[in-house]
């Protein structure tokens, strides 16, 4: 897959709902799980998922959305890491926690899933495996690195657009679980991910035009 640009996702009109950002207050949520950092950057975690079973029924569709969303947040809780390390303004260090907060609860729970359907969490990254499911997660290890080296000045910028795009991927992988997955609990965590990151590419555009 190869990533959108950002400035097509520029063209989207801001959403100033629950999870908008103003300067005190950043929210992440997924629906069942409801990360917020206050403005001393204190993260509570309101509701966990972790603990939520998928249940016997799956198909290849849904083994495949979480082994590409697993493997999209990973790669994003090192992206909002460095972005509570280097990032300078509060709003994007509240955004970052929150995102760091609510997707680890997601990780443990596409994980448990996996266990529970015997299939390894692990995505082979071969690319000919992925041709029916819009190809691989587009952020490069190598575009991850640069962040860490990017001047501190330029550094809000570049976090925002790569991660705006990186998102923009999770919903993608979430349509495709609503098209074509059979697991019940698999679809309804896809369409608060599709929710929920289409919220946050709102809440980064606020970030990049703020």
């Amino acid at each position: 897959m190869k990533r959108r640009f950002v400035a097509l996702a520029l063209t989207a009109p801001f959403l100033l709902g629950a999870c908008g950002t103003d300067a005190s207050t950043s929210t992440a949520s997924t629906g069942s799980t409801a990360a917020t950092a206050s403005a001393g950057g204190e993260v509570q975690n309101v509701k966990s998922v972790a603990e939520i079973t998928a249940g016997s029924t799956f198909n290849d569709t849904d083994v495949m959305f979480l082994q590409m969303l697993l493997d999209n947040q990973e790669q994003g809780q090192e992206m909002v890491q460095i972005a509570v390390d280097r990032a300078q303004r509060q709003d994007v260090i509240d955004m970052a926690k929150a995102v760091d907060l609510t997707q680890a609860d997601e990780i443990t729970m596409m994980k448990n899933w996996l266990t529970e359907w015997g299939k390894p969490a692990k995505l082979d990254k071969r690319e000919s495996l992925h041709a029916d499911h819009g190809g691989l997660p587009s952020t490069g290890d190598d575009e991850i690195a640069a962040l860490k080296k990017v001047k501190k000045a330029d550094f809000e910028t570049a976090f925002l657009n790569l991660f705006l795009a990186h998102q923009h991927n999770a919903v993608e992988f979430a349509a495709l679980e609503l098209d074509k997955g059979s697991n019940e609990q698999a679809r309804a965590y896809a369409e608060r991910v599709k929710e929920s990151r289409a919220d946050q590419v709102q809440q980064m555009l606020k970030l990049l035009n703020g």
